[in-house]
Order: C-alpha cells, then structure tokens, then sequence
C-alpha cells in the first residue's frame, strides 16, 4: 500500500545527514532539529503556532485538554473515520456525537450539524478524510452561532488546500481553533516512528497547548496545568523537517497517481473519488466504492498479489466499545453503506504506470467476475 522504502532512497542521503547531525549532538529531546522543524511546519502551514507532540492521537488529546471541556460535554464528531477520534473524546469522560458523511467525499455532513447539537455541546471535530477538507466555512459558521470549539482532524490531509468563497486559501488544519495531524510513517508527511502535532493561531491556546504537552509546565519543576508527557524527538523531527521540503511534490505525485486511476477505472459499478469543489485533494488514500460484493473484487487482488485496503469496515457506532452511547445500525446509514463497499487500493509517492496497469487490468477481470457470479 505505501513504498517507504524507495521513498527513503530517494531521499537518502539527506535524511541520513538529519539523523547523523542528531547523533553528533546527542541533543534527542526538544533539540536543534525539533526547532528546527517545528519553525519550518509554522511556515509552511501559516500557523501562528505548532506544537510537536508524540503522536496524532496524543495531538487529538491534548487539544480537546486545552478547551477545558468538562465531563459529560458532547463533542460531534463523525463515525466513519479511525477510533483515535472518538477514543479522546471518551478518555476525556466527554461524550462522543456522530452525525454521518457525505456518500461521495465521505467527510462530515455538515448539514447535519445543527440537528444533534444541544446545551452540552462544545466542540466539533470534522475530519478531512482520506487527503481532502470538510467544508470548513460552512462548519465554522455552524461553531460560531452556537458557540462552539472546532477542531479540525487533520491526520490524513495535510497539504491540502481550502479555498473559501471570498477567494481566500487556507492549508488544512489551520482554519478551526485547533488543528491536529499525525505523523505516523504512512502518512503523506510520515516520520520514522511516532509523531505528530497541533497547530493555532490563537496565542492564548497556543501556550496552554505547549503547557499540556509538557507536564502541564512552563517552567521546569513548576506545574500549573494537569498535563501529559508527548514529546516528538529529534530524530524523527530531522526525518520529517527533510520530507516537509518534498511534500508538495508528493502530493503531485500521488495526483498524477489517482488521476491514472481515474482514467482507467471508468467501470459500471465503480465510483472512483469525487473531489469536492472547495478543497484540494493530496491522496492519502485512493478509495473506491464498489456497488457489488466488494469483498469478492478485494480477495481477487489479494489472489494476485495487490495489497488492498477497507477503511473502515466497522462505522464508530457500531463498534463495541461505543455502544453504550445508544447507537443502533441504521442510525446512520452512509456510513453503514460505505463500511460495506469501499476499497482503498495502492497510493504512493511511487507508483508508476507499469504498477498501476496491472492493478486496474485485475480490477477489471475481479469486476467481470463477480458480474458474472
């Protein structure tokens, strides 16, 4: 699914610089690379404030601490995403909302919004599935007339451009009060290990962030906050501060990838990936919606060797760690309706047309097949 590994030739020469410099300094922790990094993200995202943290389910956690949320408070969130997102929202005591996505962009539905929220409602969290935005003005609208907290999940987006009606341009991330991302390896900006970070351009958040982040300290041994240990070190900062420089030219890459896919996989009863009007699309997943016996086209692949993906084969909603909330199947039928036909195949910085013919002439013998079954 993800070639890091001719990535990592590429590139090899200066990221094995980066991580050379760290083991000469010997600085692991909050280092020369970390500021370093950390500096460049700020510039590239155009964020006030970018705080490197161990993971992207810590950077969920610490954002949802920084709002001072208290048990029992609703936060909406989808259910056709990672647990990570819902998983915060209930270490925190808060109370996890779903409302379902849209069948074609697979993001939050935004004008669901409205109908689930209430008086315990605090925070949206949308998230920019698969490589594109939710429609994040009309979401920040929503949070503005009721009062509420958003804070954007931006594990698989980032680099992603949000055009806004009055012909402004946002990166992805960067237009809630909070924003959050991952830098697990797979991801478009992936690191080595763990990572991740959260980003502000609220000066007062940005600080209590830092503070959380950091033992609830912003002076060595004096705690003024109850905060956690997430720290992203210096080597992994070194491997993502040298593919921050290429992150455009993966995305291009994985653009020219999907649109090859495009081009071939016009099939009855495949829908390739809608972009939606108002955002850029960076492709950290190439995911189609097959009408008929997915599984089927998926186990053909994995007979001829392609690697396949479903994300995600079980809706939020109806897993069972959350069905104490008092959802029910049914309750959201999109989502229940993707989880049974999406297939995510191979993207990556290297695709090349020889991979992806053999992909798309296999998809085509699975569909005849299962047509005629």
């Amino acid at each position: 699914m993800v070639d890091l590994q001719t990535q990592y030739q590429r590139i090899k020469a200066e990221v094995d610089q980066g991580i050379g410099d760290v083991l000469n300094s010997c600085q692991f922790i909050n280092g020369t690379a970390v500021k370093e990094f950390t500096k460049n993200l700020k510039t590239y995202l155009g964020a006030k404030h970018v705080i490197p943290c161990g993971n992207g389910t810590d950077a969920l956690q610490i954002a949802l601490m920084a709002l001072d949320l208290q048990p029992g408070d609703e936060v909406i969130t989808t259910p056709f995403t990672f647990v990570a997102t819902a998983e915060v929202i209930a270490l925190l005591k808060l109370k996890p909302v779903f409302v379902d996505v849209h069948a074609d962009t697979f993001n939050m539905d935004e004008t669901k919004l409205e109908a689930v929220i209430t008086a315990r409602t605090k925070c949206i969290i949308p998230v920019h599935l698969f490589g594109q935005c939710c429609n994040m003005e009309k979401i920040m609208q929503i949070a503005a007339a009721h009062q509420l907290y958003v804070v954007e999940d931006n594990a698989q987006a980032i680099g992603a451009d949000y055009h806004y009606s009055d012909g402004r341009v946002c990166k992805s991330g960067t237009m809630g009060h909070i924003g959050t991302t991952s830098f697990f390896p797979s991801k478009n900006l992936g690191c080595y290990g763990d990572g991740g970070a959260i980003f502000t351009q609220d000066d007062v958040l940005g600080k209590k962030i830092q503070v959380i982040a950091n033992h609830g300290s912003s002076v060595r041994y004096y705690h003024d906050e109850i905060g956690v240990n997430s720290r992203l070190d210096s080597v992994q900062a070194a491997v993502l501060d040298v593919k921050l420089k290429h992150l455009d030219d993966y995305g291009r890459a994985r653009k020219k990838g999907a649109d090859f896919y495009n081009t071939h996989l016009d099939l009855p009863g495949i829908q390739t990936p809608v972009i939606a009007p108002f955002s850029t699309h960076v492709f950290h997943q190439y995911t189609l919606i097959i009408e008929n016996d997915r599984d089927q086209v998926k186990d053909h692949l994995t007979e001829k060797g392609i690697p396949t993906g479903v994300y995600y084969p079980v809706p939020l909603h109806l897993q069972k760690a959350y069905r104490g909330d008092g959802y029910k199947m049914g309750d959201f039928p999109v989502s229940e309706d993707l989880a049974r036909k999406v297939l995510s195949l191979p993207m990556h910085t290297e695709l090349n047309e020889e991979i992806q013919h053999y992909i798309i002439d296999e998809i085509k013998n699975a569909i005849l097949a299962s047509v005629k079954s």
